[in-house]
């Protein structure tokens, strides 16, 4: 479309479309550039899109894509940043960077691996933990944490994908990781997922829950929920009196910023419905983004 194209290696993540919505929509299973930018905030989000993709299948006509147009790590507000460079070992799950008062960073789930990116990761601050929320997102975990010299965290349910894990959590019961930082187990997706706490603010979600654009809501990954969609819901039942986020920062699906009493009432309502599901063959095209 007027010098864009997306190319077919696209897998239909959404990562594209959570970056510029209003540019990049999903059509026959997979993302189409809807129409060009009209404005530089509208070519700035496009090429938010064009750096995070995984398979880098949104491209110019001319030729490549200018560099100095990658705007990652991209600030979300003044404590988180998110990655981009979503790596295809990780399914194009979105990685983030969190701030702390110290000075020092904490990543969650991982970006695609290069020496460059790692050092641009690093000038927001000494990177201290690399914090995975589950098996699928574990790729490129060790490679960060040893460049950073930083302690790579997972949960004993999830321990075969990273297991040399500096720091393993264990149980359902929360775990603190540092001031203000605690992970919370939610078993459902995988065996070990977890999410974690910061701040009482900030959600990074995993793969346990995510904002659907086209519900307008918090919802759960049913259809592809490969350990249990029954323990998810008594995952979810537990932790929903115990959780206060204004921000939910999933690994797949949309992103959402919302007063924290809202975000309490919609993850009562969202555990309750989890409640009534029951398990399914796993069916990526079922996916509401």
């Amino acid at each position: 479309m007027d010098g864009w194209y997306v190319d077919d290696r696209c897998t239909n993540c959404d990562v594209a479309r959570q970056f510029a919505p209003e540019l990049i929509v999903e059509s026959r299973g997979k993302s189409r550039v809807l129409r060009p930018p009209r404005d530089e905030e509208e070519t700035r989000r496009l090429h938010a899109a064009v750096f995070a993709c995984p398979t880098r299948s949104i491209r110019p006509t001319t030729g490549r894509t200018d560099p100095g147009r990658d705007p990652f790590p991209m600030p979300l507000d003044d404590t988180v940043l998110i990655c981009g460079h979503n790596s295809p070992h990780t399914a194009g799950a979105n990685a983030y960077l969190l701030l702390r008062p110290s000075g020092t960073a904490m990543m969650i789930d991982t970006p695609r691996w290069s020496r460059a990116l790692a050092a641009r990761y690093e000038a927001s601050g000494r990177v201290t933990d690399v914090l995975l929320t589950h098996r699928d997102h574990a790729a490129h975990g060790r490679r960060y944490a040893d460049h950073f010299g930083a302690r790579l965290w997972i949960h004993e349910g999830d321990l075969d994908a990273a297991p040399d894990a500096d720091r393993v959590i264990r149980g359902i019961e929360p775990v603190e990781i540092d001031a203000g930082v605690t992970a919370h187990p939610l078993p459902g997706h995988t065996r070990g997922s977890v999410l974690y706490l910061a701040d009482d603010r900030y959600c990074f979600s995993g793969d346990s829950f995510y904002w659907s654009r086209t519900t307008a809501d918090l919802e759960v990954a049913e259809s592809v929920t490969w350990y249990s969609i029954e323990e998810l819901a008594t995952s979810l039942a537990r932790a929903a009196d115990r959780l206060r986020f204004a921000w939910v920062l999933p690994g797949h699906g949309d992103r959402r910023h919302l007063p924290a009493d809202e975000m309490s009432r919609r993850l009562r309502a969202l555990s309750e419905r989890t409640r009534l599901l029951r398990p399914q063959p796993i069916d990526f095209t079922a996916l509401r983004w």
